[in-house]
C-alpha cells in the first residue's frame, strides 16, 4: 500500500456518526476504516490486510459482555494489538470493562479531536513498527469528477502498457459509464465486480484464472456490471479485502475510477494507490469540479503527496496551460497527452488499440511513454510464485 498515508486505524463503532467524529480526529494521521459487521473473523482479516495495529472497539451498556468478548477473543489471536475502548465518558462501569478486557485506553464520544490524536500518537511510539507485505502489486488509480469515455481508453492502453512489459496486470474498471473499457476491446464478461466481492474468499488463481476478461496480450478485466451496486455502498473494509487478494495475484493493477462521487471507498482506493493520476484537460469548469473536490479532500487531511496531474486533449496555445494547471492544482504533470480527436473516435468506434491503429500518433506515443513509466514502479517488486504466472503464461 502506498507510504502516502501513514497509518490505518480500524474501528467497531455506535453509528456512522461516531465513524466520521473518528475519521475527523484522526484525518491528519491516517484513514480510519469501519469494519463492518464487527464480528471477531472480519476484524482479525481487516487486521492482517490493513498491518493496523491499533482498533477502537465501542462500548455500550446493552452489548458490554459481547464487546468485552471481543476485545479479549482479539488480543488473545494478535497480542501485540492496541485496542482503544470507546464509549460514554460518564459511565465508569464501562471503563472498567474495558480495562479488564484488556483495552489500552478509553476515549469518550465526543472527545476533542486534538485530545484523540495526542492518544493515537503517543500509543504508536510504544507500538511495533507496520512492515506492510512487500509482495504486494502496484496499484495505479486514474481518478476524475467528469465521467467519460476517454477514461476508459487511457485506463485500458496504460494497462495494455504495463501487461506488455512483463508484468501480470489486472484492469479494474469501476468508472462511469459502466462497461466501457469491455466494449473498447470488444469483449464480454459473466464474473463481475459485484462477482468478486460476494466471493472474496475464493478468490484464488483458479477462480482468476477461469472467470476474469482475458483480452489478446494476456491483461485480465474487471469491470462493473449494470446491475452492481455503486461503488458508495461497498464498504472500505470489502475492498481492503478484495484489493489484498488481487495484489497477491497482480503484479501491478490499473483502476479507473473516473466520474465517480466522493464516497469512503472511493478515499480507500485514493489513499492507499501507489500513483494517483487525477485527470483533467483544460477545460476551466471540469477543472473547477475537480479543484472542489480536491481541496475537500485537502482540507479534511488527505495525504496526497503521491498524486500526479495528467492533463488529456492538450492544446498547447489554449489557456491555461500545463504549468498553470499544475500550480492551480499543486501538482506535477506527470504527462500532456494530444487532443487527436479523429484517432480517439475511430478507436471507440472500431474496437480497435490504438497501437494497432496509429501506432505513430503523438497520443499513443504519450500513452506508452507513460505506461511503461508505470510499470517501472513496479519492477523492484518480488515476483509471485511462478506456478501462478508459469500457467497463466502458458495459457497465452
Amino acid at each position: 500500500m502506498s507510504q502516502s498515508l501513514s497509518q490505518t486505524f480500524l474501528a467497531i463503532t455506535r453509528n456512522d456518526t461516531d465513524l466520521e467524529w473518528l475519521q475527523g480526529a484522526l484525518a491528519p494521521l491516517g484513514q480510519v476504516v469501519s469494519v463492518g459487521g464487527g464480528s471477531l473473523d472480519e476484524l482479525l482479516a481487516l487486521v492482517d490486510v490493513t498491518f493496523a495495529s491499533l482498533v477502537f472497539i465501542g462500548l455500550d451498556r446493552d452489548h458490554v459482555v459481547a464487546q468485552s468478548a471481543l476485545i479479549e477473543g482479539a488480543l488473545e489471536a494478535k497480542p501485540m494489538l492496541a485496542i482503544v475502548a470507546l464509549g460514554d465518558g460518564m459511565d465508569n462501569q464501562l471503563v472498567l470493562n474495558a480495562m479488564r478486557a484488556g483495552a489500552r485506553d478509553f476515549v469518550a464520544y465526543g472527545s476533542r479531536s486534538s485530545e484523540v490524536a495526542g492518544l493515537v500518537r503517543r500509543l504508536s511510539k510504544r507500538l511495533p513498527p507496520v512492515t506492510p507485505s512487500n509482495h504486494l502489486g502496484g496499484l495505479t488509480v486514474l481518478y476524475s469528477v467528469q465521467s467519460n469515455a476517454d477514461g476508459a481508453l487511457l485506463s485500458t492502453h496504460l494497462a495494455q502498457v504495463v501487461q506488455k512489459s512483463g508484468q501480470q496486470t489486472l484492469l479494474l474498471h469501476l468508472g462511469l459509464p459502466r462497461g466501457d473499457s469491455l466494449a473498447l476491446l470488444g469483449l464480454e464478461s459473466s464474473f463481475h465486480f459485484g462477482d468478486a466481492l460476494r466471493h472474496l474468499r475464493r478468490l484464488d488463481a483458479t477462480l482468476i484464472d477461469s472467470a476474469f476478461s482475458r483480452c489478446e496480450g494476456g491483461l485480465r478485466i474487471l469491470a462493473y456490471a449494470s446491475t452492481d451496486e455503486p461503488l458508495e455502498h461497498t464498504s472500505a473494509a470489502e475492498l481492503y479485502m478484495l484489493l489484498s487478494a488481487l495484489r497477491h495475484h497482480f503484479q501491478h493493477i490499473v483502476v479507473n475510477l473516473t466520474g465517480q462521487q466522493d464516497s469512503e471507498a472511493l478515499r480507500t482506493f485514493v489513499s492507499h494507490c501507489d500513483k494517483l493520476l487525477w485527470y483533467t484537460d483544460q477545460n476551466v469548469l471540469d477543472c473547477r469540479r475537480n479543484l472542489a473536490i480536491l481541496n475537500f479532500w485537502r482540507e479534511k487531511g488527505m495525504k496526497l503527496d503521491h498524486s500526479r496531474l495528467l492533463v488529456d486533449r492538450y492544446l498547447r496555445d489554449v489557456s491555461p496551460d500545463a504549468e498553470t494547471l499544475g500550480k492551480s492544482f499543486g501538482m506535477e504533470v506527470i504527462a500532456t497527452l494530444a487532443n487527436s480527436p479523429q484517432v480517439r473516435l475511430n478507436a471507440k468506434n472500431q474496437g480497435v488499440s490504438l497501437f494497432e491503429l496509429a501506432p505513430r500518433e503523438t497520443l499513443t506515443q504519450g500513452l506508452r511513454t507513460l505506461g511503461e513509466r508505470l510499470a517501472k514502479r513496479s519492477e523492484g517488486i518480488i515476483k509471485r510464485k511462478a506456478g501462478w504466472f508459469d500457467r497463466l503464461r502458458g495459457a497465452q
